[in-house]
């Protein structure tokens, strides 16, 4: 996943048909915004795999949208203007604050990582800004959007809780 996230991310990419390699979920705007929707088969890809919700806002979380309406003889019958989530300057920012993956104990490089919003953008109107966003790696991106948090504390030091409430501590290391 990291070599495909790193090639996308690279821009080099070949142009078929004038169209930038890229993802086509499917979902309900109703599954989108309601976090607590996270069974399977609520989303389904453009190549026909069903997801769940979890996994297309995770998906969305740092990604270029376009709203696609669809009428009941399914047809579309409104085609939004994409929307870039994370503009590339404000990545840059938080690449630079965060300097790699702000879970606990992680210490992935940047060019590993999303730009995730804590507040999401859909769901809990979020806005896309450095003071709502935090660099996670893919694995912990995901474990994000599957219950875990990151909290950044006013001092600029970050924190991460597991699902259950308990906070991630990583002890001092001990010397051998």
């Amino acid at each position: 996943m990291q070599l495909c996230d790193n090639q996308l991310a690279a821009g080099t990419l070949p142009t078929l048909r004038t169209v930038k390699p890229h993802l086509v979920v499917t979902i309900d705007v109703d599954d989108l915004t309601d976090t607590g929707t996270t069974g399977p088969g609520a989303a389904r890809t453009g190549f026909g795999a069903r997801i769940s919700a979890a996994r297309a806002r995770w998906l969305a979380c740092d990604a270029s949208i376009s709203r696609l309406v669809m009428g009941p003889d399914g047809l579309p019958l409104d085609v939004g203007r994409e929307k870039r989530v994370v503009p590339p300057h404000l990545r840059r920012a938080v690449e630079q604050r965060d300097g790699h993956c702000v879970f606990t104990g992680c210490a992935a490089p940047t060019h590993w990582c999303d730009v995730h919003h804590l507040r999401e953008w859909v769901a809990d109107e979020g806005e896309t800004s450095l003071d709502n966003s935090a660099l996670l790696c893919e694995r912990h991106h995901t474990k994000v959007h599957h219950g875990f948090r990151v909290e950044r504390r006013p001092g600029g030091r970050w924190r991460t809780w597991r699902p259950d409430g308990t906070e991630i501590v990583i002890g001092t290391p001990l010397l051998v």
